[in-house]
């Protein structure tokens, strides 16, 4: 069987593209980004998503604009770097994996702040290219460790698109799965629709559908009634932050599943790396929740189903507290009914 993702980012010729996510399953597009101005657009606007993958497009949106502004003088490249840290920094609040690519980019850049713009440039490209492999390793570690996890022949429900598409490759709840089947198991995956952006039926079933991987779509709203048959054995989501306390903001929805899997006995995981863990949040009351348009909700692309003029609440993400979470799953193991002592003890620096 296949399971090999596909390439959500990749560099070419002084560009980052990256797969416009919002096209998918109709079309199969790259959308090159050659300043941080790019790079940020394609972040707010959902040609690119998922915490890891906006981790490593924020990393080479520093890279792009440090080659952009390479050939101007020391202080023309201070000022515009430090516009492009703020440009995309602002670009979506809630995947903590932004704000820690960029502090990591900004690291590099200080500690070479005597160098030439255009040595720096180099440097800043080199890091993202890092973050990138970095991601990758990082997802086959946690994936290898969540595998233990699944039984031969495992129904496994997702929420959202926590995938190849979601990371730089391989992905984390998805990563998990593809572990599972390269070490031979039988898994079978059960796929939400993710209203009301549909990633899972635009993305989740497209990836597994292209990597061969057995995939059920289901509305958001039959979960339950699918446990309740005894139809699923677990269910693994991503994360876009895990705050100190074990609490986990995922896409909208992932409070109910993980609420419906504490009533029917079913383990409900989190893959997420290290990155994904911010120890600076205390709980997932101190998250912010974006919200966004409220056309997402009243329709999609051309077609509009709800009346003109209605009121539209569209929060984009949830929080499932620490005590629904069976266990998080990261390159650093498996921890089990994750709590502050645990998670202090293994990520705080």
């Amino acid at each position: 069987m296949n399971t090999d993702p596909v390439e959500t980012l990749r560099w070419r010729e002084g560009a980052i593209e990256m797969i416009d996510q919002r096209l998918l399953p109709a079309r199969f597009v790259y959308v090159a980004c050659h300043s941080a101005l790019d790079v940020a657009a394609a972040i707010r606007d959902m040609v690119i998503r998922g915490a890891p993958a906006i981790g490593c497009a924020a990393a080479y949106g520093i890279g792009v604009e440090a080659l952009r502004l390479g050939h101007q003088g020391e202080m023309p490249f201070a000022r515009g770097m430090d516009a492009a840290f703020e440009v995309l920094a602002a670009s979506r609040p809630t995947a903590v994996n932004l704000s820690w690519a960029l502090a990591r980019m900004k690291r590099v850049m200080q500690a070479c702040a005597s160098r030439h713009p255009q040595d720096v440039a180099d440097l800043l490209i080199a890091s993202a290219h890092e973050i990138r492999a970095e991601d990758i390793r990082v997802n086959r570690t946690l994936g290898a460790h969540g595998a233990l996890l699944l039984a031969d022949g495992a129904r496994v429900l997702t929420h959202c698109n926590a995938g190849a598409l979601a990371a730089a490759g391989h992905g984390t709840a998805l990563g998990v799965i593809r572990s599972a089947i390269e070490a031979g198991k039988r898994i079978s995956v059960i796929a939400n629709e993710t209203r009301p952006f549909l990633q899972g039926a635009r993305l989740t079933a497209w990836e597994l559908r292209e990597s061969n991987i057995p995939v059920t779509l289901i509305t958001d709203g039959m979960s339950g009634h699918l446990m309740a048959r005894g139809s699923i054995d677990a269910v693994i989501v991503g994360a876009d932050r895990v705050a100190a306390n074990g609490d986990v903001a995922n896409k909208i929805g992932t409070y109910m599943v993980a609420t419906m899997a504490r009533r029917h006995g079913i383990p409900f995981y989190v893959a997420c790396p290290s990155s994904t863990i911010d120890m600076s949040t205390r709980s997932g009351a101190d998250i912010p929740i974006e919200e966004r348009s409220p056309h997402e909700v009243t329709g999609y692309g051309d077609t509009r189903w709800a009346p003109d003029d209605i009121e539209v609440f569209n929060p984009a993400f949830d929080v499932t507290p620490a005590e629904l979470v069976s266990a998080l799953i990261t390159e650093k193991g498996v921890i089990h009914a994750p709590d502050p002592t645990q998670l202090k003890a293994t990520f705080q620096s």
